[in-house]
């Protein structure tokens, strides 16, 4: 891959933010974005500020040189995107398609509550390859529905990951429908929920690590409810421990 490959991509966020012009970050926003990472946190990770309308990095933080060997001065979207594994970038490129097609058919009030999260493969200084968890978010749209900027997080999951099928979810907020593993560019068809909006909320905090006692503590309830929601959530999810139920839930899309 080369230049090339980053106008494919740029091309298709233009498409999205409509060359809409956005005003500088506060500094202040960005410790604001950085406390969403308590609903993202499976393993090692990096996140950034994407400009889509100048398909700019704005902001990445340190610890991309835990994912891929490089110090974050060394990373610009260009080279990110150059390290994607070169089997997986036709469907990196597919994803990003849908996705346009998906946020488009959006009223603008519902933009913003939604996550998109698929996988790929991303080479590392040593020149092998991680699995790694791409979850994008828009945190800022504009009243005429341009998306202008979006907090992405890159996450290990080569632990989690046995093999390299790459799939793409759309997970909803607010009472919004997710859909899992969606077929590119086909019609979206909201996915049955198999967990509750509850049991979700203790998955994500269990792929945290998070105790039953903390996980008690975050959600103002019983340390006894928590236990019978993780009984029933190994039992929905047919797995018998967190460790699975992590694995499964990357496989299948619902985090």
């Amino acid at each position: 891959m080369n230049t090339n490959s980053l106008k494919v991509v740029t091309n298709i966020w233009s498409k999205i933010a409509k060359n809409a012009t956005t005003k500088e970050l506060e500094k202040i926003e960005i410790e604001i974005y950085k406390k969403m990472l308590n609903f993202f946190q499976v393993g090692d990770f990096a996140y950034m500020i994407l400009n889509l309308s100048t398909a700019k990095l704005e902001y990445i933080s340190e610890e991309i040189e835990k994912l891929n060997g490089y110090k974050n001065s060394e990373c610009d979207l260009d080279f990110l995107i150059n390290s994607i594994h070169p089997d997986d970038f036709p469907h990196f490129i597919s994803f990003e398609s849908t996705s346009l097609k998906f946020f488009l058919e959006l009223p603008v009030e519902k933009m913003m509550k939604y996550k998109i999260r698929y996988n790929y493969r991303l080479r590392t200084k040593s020149g092998e390859y991680k699995k790694v968890l791409q979850q994008i978010m828009p945190i800022q749209v504009d009243e005429e529905g341009n998306m202008l900027r979006t907090f992405v997080i890159l996450t290990d999951i080569s632990h989690l990951k046995d093999n390299h099928k790459m799939k793409l979810s759309y997970i909803g907020f607010d009472g919004e429908p997710s859909y899992v593993d969606v077929k590119p560019l086909e019609t979206f068809e909201p996915t049955e929920n198999v967990l509750t909006n509850r049991e979700h909320e203790i998955l994500l905090l269990l792929s945290q690590s998070k105790t039953t006692k903390q996980i008690s503590e975050h959600l103002c309830i019983s340390v006894n409810t928590v236990a019978t929601h993780r009984k029933n959530i190994l039992k929905k999810t047919k797995t018998h421990n967190v460790l699975d139920l992590v694995k499964k839930a990357i496989d299948k899309g619902w985090i």
